[in-house]
């Protein structure tokens, strides 16, 4: 079964967009006819910087952990396109491989600045366009914050705190901003595959289509759900 969907005449603002599942979920709302603004840390002719076709987002150049930053690029985003009707929270990363008690405190500042900060930014600076649009905010979270585990626990608390500034988003905005979750285990993507060289890849999720679950929840289709942690990890 095939399924399609139709942004056209939409605005949406993808986080991270310069990385794997950022530069996926930006082609897939491009495909589906939306106008996508993208912002990210990378600088666009960076290597890092994955989108294949660049031109076709309006991008901004930023970081997203800056409260100003984020204030600007969102106001800019409105005042030229005239709305915005849906923000994926994208920008994250992992760290990880020691113990609490042997990891470093700047560790901890910088996974929740990237993990946590950067959502909780980009969601309050969008929630009241989003709230005129009646639109939707989707951000990433992990199954592995469903509970602790051995050398990334800074790494799932992170995650965790994803998951419930989303049903706390969920539950502000009841009736005007669906704000949902999704939860993945190992993407594919090509870090993860030089990190983990010997693993069955071919269980690990494709980045496309964890877009077109994201696709899902930002469209009408998904009109009764909000402040879910939806899986989207296949049998990795």
């Amino acid at each position: 079964m095939s399924v399609s969907f139709d942004f056209s005449d939409e605005v949406v603002l993808v986080t991270g967009v310069g990385g794997a599942l950022g530069s996926a979920v930006a082609e897939a709302f491009l495909d589906a006819g939306a106008t996508v603004c993208g912002a990210d840390v990378v600088e666009q002719d960076s290597e890092d910087f994955l989108l294949a076709d660049p031109e076709r987002i309006d991008f901004y150049q930023g970081d997203f952990t800056d409260e100003s930053q984020v204030e600007a690029a969102i106001s800019d985003i409105v005042d030229t396109h005239g709305h915005l009707d849906a923000l994926a929270n994208i920008a994250g990363t992992w760290r990880g491989g020691d113990p609490l008690h042997e990891t470093e405190a700047g560790t901890f500042d910088f996974l929740f600045d990237v993990n946590l900060k950067t959502m909780f930014l980009a969601s309050k600076h969008a929630v009241p366009h989003l709230q005129d649009s009646e639109g939707a905010i989707v951000s990433v979270s992990a199954r592995s914050s469903l509970e602790g585990g051995s050398g990334d626990g800074i790494y799932r608390a992170t995650k965790a705190g994803v998951r419930l500034l989303t049903e706390t988003v969920a539950e502000e905005n009841l009736g005007t901003v669906r704000a949902n979750a999704i939860m993945p285990s190992v993407i594919d993507t090509p870090m993860n595959r030089e990190m983990m060289p010997d693993a069955d890849h071919d269980s690990w999720v494709d980045p496309a289509d964890i877009a077109d679950a994201i696709m899902f929840l930002c469209s009408d289709a998904a009109g009764v759900t909000s402040g879910a942690a939806v899986p989207v990890y296949g049998e990795a």
